[in-house]
């Protein structure tokens, strides 16, 4: 997996979500604007794209994007609900139709018995009350579970928006 394979992925999602009528936005935390900027090397992406947050921080997460400061004291920022609240928050701080979240443990420090370096939280999230979430562990270095990230929330969009041109 490269980065080239990561803007190929953005240009797939970005013709779905032409096809469907959507704009995206992102709100990314361990991949720092990694999704955002794949989805910008592509041409023509301001059609589809409508803004990307980078909330690294947790008052960040709470500023920008209204994650409860409930959900992080008690489940962490590295967990499911943070990152459904992340991708909410991006819709409403927004004009998109659709948002992804990313949130997790890059490394090389910062990981848990519970939550270790390379756990990842993935949300996608649309106006239409459509929420999903899922927790994965990477392996690599810091960089390689950061693309990993970015290519599985690109990944999971292309498929979210598969199926709903399915239906």
């Amino acid at each position: 997996m490269s980065g080239s394979d990561l803007n190929e992925l953005a240009a797939m999602a970005g013709a779905q979500l032409v096809r469907c009528g959507l704009r995206l936005a992102t709100a990314e935390s361990c991949t720092g604007g990694m999704v955002a900027q794949a989805i910008t090397s592509v041409a023509g992406s301001s059609d589809w794209f409508d803004r990307g947050f980078v909330t690294y921080s947790n008052a960040s997460k709470r500023e920008l994007l209204g994650v409860s400061a409930a959900t992080i004291e008690q489940r962490g920022a590295v967990d499911e609900e943070t990152a459904r609240e992340m991708a909410m928050g991006a819709l409403r701080a927004s004009h998109a139709g659709i948002a992804l979240a990313i949130t997790g443990v890059a490394g090389p420090g910062g990981g848990t018995p519970q939550k270790p370096v390379g756990t990842v939280c993935i949300a996608w999230a649309d106006r239409g009350g459509m929420v999903r979430s899922e927790m994965r562990r990477f392996d690599g270095d810091r960089e390689q579970v950061r693309l990993q990230s970015a290519h599985r929330a690109l990944g999971g969009l292309v498929s979210l928006l598969a199926d709903r041109r399915g239906a």
